[in-house]
């Protein structure tokens, strides 16, 4: 390298971390999962009373630092969780506990569930992706007659596409039996008044001229229009499924998770489902105060509908093709605040991946005596993204492309190696 080519490879390097590791990145994994159905568990899951359970505290006053619950063992040597994952115990052989997933991100939700969701800080005017949108970007559906995104919630800019542009958005619903908001046809509007409609609309659409907004929503409405007949929404009619089955699952959220194993069979490729939408506990998973005394009801909820979202994909020939993740904005310390809550913690926290053809370990990273702090192995965010789109067979060092300039998928994330060992 002459002295000028080491100047500006040096330059280049020192404006754009990660940049330099990106492009000299060898031998990364390439999984064989088709889909990926990611468990938003908003409010952040304190790992200690879930899937990385220390020592035994009390939420009893006076408080004792500590996990809240007993511990179990599971099927894997020297792994536990809580008490109330008895479902999921048994199948931790097919799930990694990350437990030693780490930010700095400030303690704010929203502010971490946007790093979570995009892998990046807030950066200026960029607006950068969703992990869902760049699996979108770079697999597509497996089948084109489906979406190749869907959320099973809320939409916001964090789960958004970014610079990547709407093409590469969700579709979205909140209600599993209505199914995508505004997809489900008034019961008034029968197929011949359908018909007449799009006859009224024809001649505005055609005037919009290519690359304009209007022909963006000309597009837009067109695939509203398809998605809205009766082969996509089909999906949505959970009557179809045996009684026992959707009794398995639970709850809403259960219901939730067994639509989205319906939309991984009819081909969408990235699903979100988040959890706990009605505060069953008063607080969800923002255990402060008095929520951390219900915060048991969420975790044995969680419990039911993704050991049943496991078994049921197993029994399906689905679980080496479908990754399930379980991500959360940030976890919890193991004491107690005033009223027996626990605050925001980022130093340490878990995350759960399960299926997927991971070659799977029932914890991954060690964690000190109240899970607050990495002792060894730690991973972060785009250590995890790198990993979730290595399962998925797409190389985390690749380029985007915002405005000409190249963005990686991820920034200089790592997979975890242990997990594609043969």
């Amino acid at each position: 390298m002459n002295r000028r080519n080491f100047i500006t490879t040096s330059s280049l390097a020192a404006l754009t971390p990660g940049l330099l590791k990106a492009n000299t990145a060898v031998n990364v994994p390439k999984g064989k999962a088709e889909h990926c159905i990611l468990i938003w568990l908003g409010g952040g899951m304190a790992q200690m009373d879930t899937f990385d359970p220390k020592l035994l505290g009390s939420m009893e006053k006076p408080y004792v630092k500590g996990s809240a619950y007993k511990s179990i063992k599971t099927a894997v040597s020297g792994i536990e969780v809580c008490e109330h994952l008895s479902k999921t115990a048994p199948l931790m052989d097919r799930v990694t506990a990350v437990r030693t997933v780490h930010h700095n991100i400030i303690n704010e939700h929203a502010i971490a569930s946007n790093f979570v969701h995009t892998g990046r800080q807030i950066s200026g005017a960029t607006v950068y992706p969703s992990v869902g949108s760049i699996v979108a970007h770079q697999r597509g559906a497996a089948n084109p007659e489906v979406p190749p995104y869907m959320l099973i919630g809320i939409p916001n800019v964090s789960r958004g596409p970014g610079f990547l542009g709407s093409k590469y958005g969700n579709i979205y619903l909140s209600d599993t039996k209505a199914g995508p908001n505004g997809f489900t046809r008034p019961e008034y509007i029968d197929q011949k008044r359908m018909e007449a409609r799009k006859a009224l609309l024809a001649p505005q659409k055609a005037i919009a001229g290519e690359g304009s907004i209007l022909a963006d929503y000309r597009v837009a409405q067109d695939e509203a229009l398809r998605l809205a007949g009766p082969g996509f929404m089909k999906n949505f009619e959970l009557n179809r499924e045996p009684a026992a089955l959707r009794e398995a699952y639970g709850s809403e959220f259960g219901q939730r998770c067994l639509l989205a194993r319906r939309l991984i069979q009819d081909g969408v490729r990235f699903i979100e489902v988040s959890h706990n939408l009605g505060f069953v506990n008063g607080t969800g998973w923002d255990t402060h105060q008095y929520g951390q005394k219900k915060q048991h009801l969420l975790i044995q909820d969680l419990d039911t509908a993704f050991s049943t979202l496991i078994m049921d994909l197993e029994e399906k020939k689905l679980l080496d093709k479908t990754l399930i993740v379980l991500a959360t904005e940030f976890g919890r310390p193991a004491g107690f605040d005033g009223a027996g809550g626990r605050d925001h913690h980022c130093d340490a926290f878990t995350m759960v991946l399960a299926g997927g053809g991971l070659n799977h370990q029932g914890g991954y990273g060690v964690t000190d005596k109240y899970a607050e702090q990495v002792v060894s192995d730690p991973v972060s965010i785009p250590d995890f993204h790198a990993t979730i789109h290595a399962a998925l067979g797409i190389n985390p060092h690749a380029d985007l492309t915002d405005a000409s300039r190249p963005v990686p998928i991820t920034d200089g994330g790592t997979p975890i190696a242990k997990l594609f060992a043969s």
